[in-house]
Order: structure tokens, then sequence, then C-alpha cells
């Protein structure tokens, strides 16, 4: 396949690495506005082609094309992909609001094209392994999701802090508990410094009474990422800082034998063993990179596809609403 890839900034090196080792790829092109990342690129990877000109890179009749750009230019550099009825792989999140990501699921189908969201950890080894629990029953039925995602920095210019750290977990929560229904957003926070959030706190409500709670924020002193799952039998953490036991089951829950009348219950509480099982360590990228070159040769939709990617976008897009009308409840259809 011959791959171009439009945006070559923070992401962009790992992109060109993942899709040049890529067997299946036999040439990839790169472009960027920049001089400097241009360079850059050139340094590393001296086999690769380079524009500045994005009409240029879609006169080079490319299989697919990879969009790694700021989120506000994925919805045209998208469109003019497909409209051109190539293949499409769009970084997190997919786009700015809903409607441009319905837009582009309608042109794809039109034209017989593939969406890719890179929705990167969900081919980590870690998240993989706690589908496989989730789906197995091994918790039960998921109860909560609680997350926190936090660091100091990287401020961005052009979004705020739920729109550059909560796709990452809201993405891995639609993959872990994909049966659950997102009905209702609550988001609180503040921006401290500029016009955008700077701290937030998300609140997902679903249609059978399970939660999920995200904590992100540009501002703290240490780096956080870390998950909390509960489930009516077991009960699950998954710390990506911790570089061997990333996924920790603990066999923890609790028994309530007259729900009714909460004043008369006898709630047991049940601490048993805790283990680790092992991970796949393969980097997620070039795992997504495989896939979504596998579903263009077999003509199938990539496990990380445009629905996926506008289920995070209503959630992020009714969390921005909420958060602007300090933590008004927001319906998602």
């Amino acid at each position: 396949m011959k791959i171009g890839i439009v945006g070559l900034g923070y992401w962009g090196p790992n992109l060109v690495r993942n899709f040049s080792g890529n067997e299946s790829v036999k040439e990839v092109i790169g472009c960027d506005l920049q001089e400097g990342r241009l360079k850059f690129i050139q340094a590393r990877f001296p086999h690769v082609s380079l524009t500045k000109s994005f009409d240029d890179l879609l006169k080079q009749n490319c299989d697919a094309y990879v969009i790694a750009t700021p989120v506000d230019l994925h919805y045209s550099f998208a469109k003019r992909v497909l409209e051109s009825g190539r293949h499409v792989w769009v970084e997190k999140p997919f786009t700015a609001n809903t409607k441009q990501a319905i837009e582009l699921i309608e042109l794809s189908e039109k034209k017989n094209v593939n969406i890719f969201v890179d929705h990167t950890f969900v081919y980590t080894g870690a998240v993989r392994k706690i589908k496989e629990l989730v789906d197995g029953g091994k918790l039960g039925d998921i109860i909560y999701f609680d997350s926190v995602r936090v660091n100091l920095g990287l401020f961005q210019h052009d979004v705020n802090v739920i729109w550059d750290l909560a796709p990452h977990d809201l993405s891995i929560m639609d993959y872990v508990i994909s049966g659950k229904k997102a009905i209702g957003v609550c988001a609180n926070g503040i921006a401290n410094f500029y016009n955008h959030e700077n701290i937030a706190y998300i609140s997902v409500y679903f249609d059978n009474n399970c939660f999920a709670h995200f904590h992100v924020n540009w501002t703290s002193p240490v780096k956080i990422r870390r998950m909390l799952i509960g489930g009516t039998k077991k009960m699950l953490m998954f710390d990506d800082m911790e570089n061997s036991e990333k996924i920790k089951v603990y066999d923890s829950g609790i028994e309530m034998n007259n729900k009714e009348k909460i004043n008369e219950a006898l709630v047991q509480y049940r601490i048993g063993d805790m283990h680790s099982p092992k991970v796949n360590q393969t980097e997620a990228l070039s795992l997504g990179v495989s896939e979504f070159i596998d579903s263009i040769n077999k003509g199938r939709k990539p496990l990380t596809n445009a629905e996926d990617g506008l289920k995070v976008v209503k959630i992020l897009e009714a969390a921005e609403k909420s958060i602007k009308a300090k933590g008004k409840m927001i319906e998602i259809n």
C-alpha cells in the first residue's frame, strides 16, 4: 500500500515509523506546513517522501490517508479524502462535533471506503485483557467505571482538557462496556489560565444503573493514568504507569441481604485474593496499523471505526455543553 500522512507533529513520527515498518506498506508520503517538521522527519526517515501541500498529496493517489492534525481540521481533510474514494485514518477525537462525524460516516458509506479512528488504547494488551475479563463475566455486571488521567501540561491552544485527554478513557470505556448505553452527561471544571478549561470532572450516566466518572487535569504535580472498574463479582484496577502489573483483579465485593429496607440490611464485605494477569506487550499503534490495513484488504469495518468515534464525540460534545452550563445534565440521543 501507499500511505499519505497529513500532520507530522507530536504523533506524526510514531505514525510514520509504524506505517513504514508494516510489511504491507511499500511507500509513505508525509505532509506538513512547517519546514522544521519536514526536516525532522527527513532526518529520521530518509526513505519517506515529503510535501507541504495537501493538494499535492491527494494527487499521489495513495491507497489510504492518515489525518494527524488538530481536531478542527479533521473534518475538512477527511472529507476530501473520502470524496476522492480513498480510505482514511483519523486521530482522536474523530471530529469537532457530531454533525461532522455523521456526515463523514454517510460519505464513507456512499463511497464504500473505511474510516479508522485512532483510539490507540483499545489496541493495548492491558485494555484487550480487561475486555476479555469483562466479556467472560469474570467481574460480573459492571456497576461503575472510574478513571483518572492527570499530568502537568501540555496545554492545547485549540481545545480544553476534556477534548485533549478524555477521548482516551472514553474510548476504553466504550470498548470495555460496549453493551451499556450512555444516556446523559454532566461536567464541571474551570479555566484558570486562558479560555479553555484545564481541569474537569465528567460524569456519564447509563440506562441500566451503571455510572462512569472521569477526572482530567493539565495542572497536576504528578502523572496518573489509573482506572477502577467495579463489578458485582470482582473489581479491577488498571494502572498504565505500572511497568509490570498493569492490571490487578480483586476478589472483592459487597453483598446486601435486604435492599428494600436499608435500615434492616445486613451488609457483608468480601475481600479475597488479588491476581495480576499477563498482558501482551506489542506496541498498540503497530497493532492499530495492522488492523487498519487488514480491514481494507478484507473489505470490513475496522475494530475502532467511525461509529465508535461518533459515540465518543457525542459524550465530548455533551460534556462541553454541560461544563459551560456549570454542570447541567445534557441528555444523549
